[in-house]
């Protein structure tokens, strides 16, 4: 493998940060482009026969025709994923196109219409019948990418800072996303048709990387509601401004990567309430096997009414998802539940995009016997650590949850009877 000088010299100082890397021939063309989580790692696998051994001869021949290197440094791993997007789009590199079906791309999608939605398509999704609308037909694409895992991942994170619709009723009843802020519930009068319009402006800005835009619009923006003293909406846009200018997008950083108990972070959640009143949630954590207490939380269930345990839980786990950047990625998340309560971690999951993501799922139930839990582990997110065979500490764990859950329903019942 014959490697030019002056690529091996820039490889030697390449930065450990985010970023795209860019390989071009002896004519100066552009021959491939890949995004990074660290640019200096990412492409001294290229050189070191790592690409060679597992994807085969194509790598080979792609680094017997690198000539030269270039990359452009991003601020995080989301704007290196949509940067690539860009560039493969832009320049069609040989060896990002070549032997691959067009067809298994995908594409950001913002619809035609008075509150734009936001919407994943692939190629052949454009063909369906279902979709030849005017909002689709004349919305505006963004790519092509190649994983909608990671699209999914990504649009979550834009979401919580531009917030927008995306269901196709046009209504907010009965919407989990309104209710846990990820919609600002235009067909509720919540938000201004101009004001959507501005989130979903950004939307396009972000997808075609022109974040620092953004950001100076943001800034003018929020020195002109502060002079206006309208103190509400400057802090509204304060806070846009450091979600942006911190994204934090561990959800697209895990990689897939075999673990063990004793470095892996498990969760485990349960709920508690009286015929559906005082209804609240735990959930408690372990690291390495042992109880973190510090890293647990509970929570009050805000849109479930009745005895409705699957739904309670349903509403808890999204908005723990809606944490992953700060409060973390766990490995395995234990529900305290049965078969239905396994069925609503699957779909929420998937709604979430974290398909990607190693997180393993399973619920337990006390059996019938009542001497013994009955385990039952999701197929499509596997355990990948001796959990699952670990009883003894997939009792402790439900034990805690149950004992902590209750703690906190008694606590809110007492104080509702002092009053």
């Amino acid at each position: 493998m014959k490697v030019e000088i002056k690529v091996l010299k820039k490889i030697r100082n390449l930065p450990k940060t985010s970023g795209i890397y860019i390989f071009k021939s002896f004519e100066n063309k552009i021959l491939y482009v890949g995004k990074a989580t660290s640019l200096k790692n990412r492409v001294n696998q290229y050189f070191s026969g790592q690409e060679e051994k597992s994807r085969g001869t194509r790598m080979k021949k792609l680094v017997d025709k690198i000539f030269d290197l270039e990359i452009i440094k991003t601020d995080s791993v989301l704007e290196a994923l949509i940067l690539e997007a860009e560039y493969i789009k832009r320049y069609q590199p040989k060896f990002n196109i070549e032997g691959k079906d067009d067809k298994t791309y995908s594409y950001f999608l913002i619809t035609k219409e008075k509150f734009p939605r936001v919407l994943i398509l692939r190629k052949t999704d454009f063909q369906k019948t279902k979709n030849k609308t005017k909002e689709i037909i004349e919305g505006r694409k963004f790519g092509p990418y190649t994983s909608t895992e990671n699209m999914r991942i990504a649009l979550k994170i834009i979401r919580k800072i531009f917030p927008f619709h995306n269901r196709s009723e046009r209504t907010e009843k009965g919407c989990l996303s309104y209710q846990i802020g990820l919609c600002p519930g235009p067909y509720d009068d919540n938000i201004t048709e101009k004001d959507y319009k501005k989130n979903m402006r950004n939307v396009s800005l972000f997808l075609t990387g022109h974040k620092k835009k953004i950001i100076k619009e943001l800034e003018r923006e929020m020195k002109s509601y502060a002079q206006k003293q309208e103190f509400e909406k400057a802090n509204l846009v304060k806070k846009q401004l450091y979600s942006l200018m911190h994204i934090n997008d561990i959800a697209l950083l895990k990689k897939e990567d075999p673990f063990n108990i004793l470095k892996e972070r498990i969760e485990c959640y349960d709920i508690s309430h009286i015929d559906g009143e005082y209804m609240v949630a735990s959930m408690v954590v372990a690291i390495g096997g042992k109880l973190d207490t510090s890293k647990y939380r509970k929570f009050k269930i805000k849109y479930i009414v009745g005895i409705d345990d699957v739904g309670a839980m349903r509403e808890v786990l999204a908005r723990r998802f809606n944490h992953l950047d700060d409060w973390g990625v766990p490995n395995t998340i234990i529900l305290d539940g049965g078969q239905g309560h396994l069925n609503m971690g699957e779909k929420l999951m998937n709604d979430f995009g974290l398909s990607g993501v190693t997180i393993g799922l399973l619920s337990v139930a006390k059996g019938l016997t009542r001497k013994k839990v009955d385990v039952y582990e999701s197929r499509k997110f596997p355990i990948k650590s001796s959990i699952k065979t670990n009883l003894k500490l997939i009792e402790k764990l439900r034990e805690e949850a149950h004992r902590f859950a209750i703690t906190y329903h008694i606590e809110l019942r007492d104080k509702d009877y002092l009053k």
